[in-house]
């Protein structure tokens, strides 16, 4: 089975938005048969407390770094609107286009 991964713009958006935003955008893959590779890390490892004790300076590079590696597990990258106005997924782009990850624009 093709594992896809998501990329979304998360900066200026509640809790709620990104949920509904990643809900649509996994349906719309597992509807054409792929299976999702998480690129939104919730679990403790990740709080800005461990983050801290870890001595993380640039929180948002630790986030990309980790779905950068998520992605090398992915056959295709799809972005989510707005995708070209947020920094980490502007590079997630280019990273995919670089490497011949298939790309899916949110509709």
């Amino acid at each position: 089975m093709k594992k896809a991964m998501l990329s979304q713009p998360m900066g200026g958006k509640t809790d709620g938005e990104i949920v509904a935003t990643r809900e649509k955008a996994v349906k719309v893959l597992q509807e054409k048969g792929y299976e999702i590779v998480n690129t939104l890390f919730t679990d403790e490892w990740y709080s800005s407390e461990k983050m801290e004790e870890r001595g993380v300076v640039q929180i948002p590079l630790c986030f990309l770094a980790k779905s950068l590696e998520n992605m090398s597990l992915c056959h295709v990258a799809y972005f989510c609107k707005g995708w070209e106005n947020a920094r980490g997924c502007r590079i997630e782009h280019e990273a995919a286009k670089a490497y011949g990850l298939e790309i899916i624009y949110e509709d």
